[in-house]
């Protein structure tokens, strides 16, 4: 089952919030935790790609019908850097198999990213 932390720490882009170090660590807060409360403001937010996502309440880009075709999301995924290409993965593979089998897969990663066991 879904549980809503996880909904929170994934990223709109595709990476994991949940098995990433770095916020592990607390030297990041994650891109989306702290917006559904208010505790962050989304007006000050940088990222097109979390403003657009969050306001259309979509858990990542794998929700948007349109993200095959997105400027955003591709110009993002299209960067150099084996993470780019990680993230890409995960929403290409949450819109084919579902959250579910996302999250079952993903919280046994190390990292923000991970491979599939299909």
């Amino acid at each position: 089952m879904i549980r809503v932390n996880d909904e929170v720490l994934l990223v709109c882009c595709g990476a994991y919030c949940k098995t990433c170090p770095v916020f592990a660590d607390k030297l990041c807060k994650g891109c989306k935790v702290g917006y559904a409360d208010n505790s962050r403001d989304l007006s000050r937010a940088r990222c097109k790609i979390k403003i657009c996502c969050i306001t259309k309440n979509y858990i990542s880009c794998a929700d948007c019908s349109d993200s095959d075709n997105c400027e955003l999301i591709n110009a993002f995924h299209g960067k150099k850097g084996y993470k780019y290409k990680k993230y890409r993965e995960a929403v290409s593979f949450i819109k084919k198999f579902g959250y579910s089998k996302f999250f079952s897969i993903a919280n046994k990663w190390k990292r923000q990213y991970g491979k599939y066991e299909q």
